[in-house]
This record gives C-alpha cells, sequence and structure tokens, in this order.
C-alpha cells in the first residue's frame, strides 16, 4: 500500500503494520489508522503517520530513552480496551515536539501511547501525575 507522509515523503507500507486506533487520538479522534515509521536502526525515535492524511503524523519515542525510571499503571479499562493479554504485548511511545535547535526539543510523558503489537490496537492515555510525568519533558540532559 502507498501512502504521503508529513516528514517522509511517499511510502509503501505493508497493511499488516496498519495500527488502529478505536477511538483516536485526542484532537484527532476522527483519525483511526496510523503506521509506525522508524528513522533510523537503534534510534529511540519514530514516525507515527496516517495512512490516510498525509499532514498528520507525529514524532514518537521510547520515552524509558530519556527517562529510565518512567512508569505508570493501565487501568482494567484501557487493558480491555486494547485486549491486552500479556504484558509483552505492549509497547510504549510518547510524542516529541521538535523545536530547533533540537537539543530543546521536548517529549511528553504525561500521555503515552500503549500499542499493542499483537492486534495492532492502540490507545493515548492522559496520565493525571502532571508534576511527575510533564507534557514538556526536556530530551537535552535526559537519559539518552
Amino acid at each position: 500500500m502507498n501512502i504521503e507522509t508529513k516528514f517522509l515523503g511517499s511510502m509503501v507500507i505493508d497493511e499488516k503494520e496498519i495500527i488502529q486506533f478505536p477511538h483516536g487520538i485526542p484532537g484527532f479522534e476522527e483519525i483511526k489508522e496510523f503506521v509506525i515509521l522508524p528513522l533510523e536502526k537503534d534510534s529511540p525515535f519514530a514516525v507515527l503517520q496516517s495512512i490516510k492524511e498525509q499532514e498528520i503524523g507525529f514524532v514518537i519515542a521510547f520515552p524509558f530513552a530519556f527517562k529510565n525510571d518512567y512508569t505508570f499503571d493501565i487501568s482494567e479499562d484501557d487493558k480491555e480496551d486494547l485486549q491486552i493479554e500479556k504484558s509483552e504485548d505492549l509497547i510504549t511511545y510518547s510524542i516529541v515536539t521538535l523545536r530547533d535547535p533540537f537539543h530543546s526539543s521536548t517529549i511528553n510523558l504525561q500521555a503515552p501511547l500503549l500499542i499493542n503489537t499483537k492486534n495492532r490496537l492502540a490507545k493515548q492515555l492522559v496520565l493525571q501525575d502532571a508534576t511527575t510525568y510533564p507534557i514538556r519533558f526536556p530530551i537535552e540532559g535526559s537519559a539518552l
């Protein structure tokens, strides 16, 4: 399947790689199908790209690469929504806000993206602890 992307131009993706956000992402509730496009091998960064809307793409990263003690609980409702059977099937990303210069970029630890890699269902959580997990956690000086 061919898609146009916000950051990487035209790409061919495997339809098996499509991730479903049944409720969308806050602010983009109508957009339900995305794909993760890696940027570089062994990089914590990737792009979460809408498969239908070229201009809807987010730079994402593994939050643990920037805050190694990052942890949060997943409610039973969220586990049910994602149909999680084993914790090993779950992967966590966070959205990155790019700034110029790059070292002033931030990562959103307050609203992680959870993806069930087995069934390709995903959801963005909004954590309630804004002091521990800020929306704008600086990338510079982090664990990376």
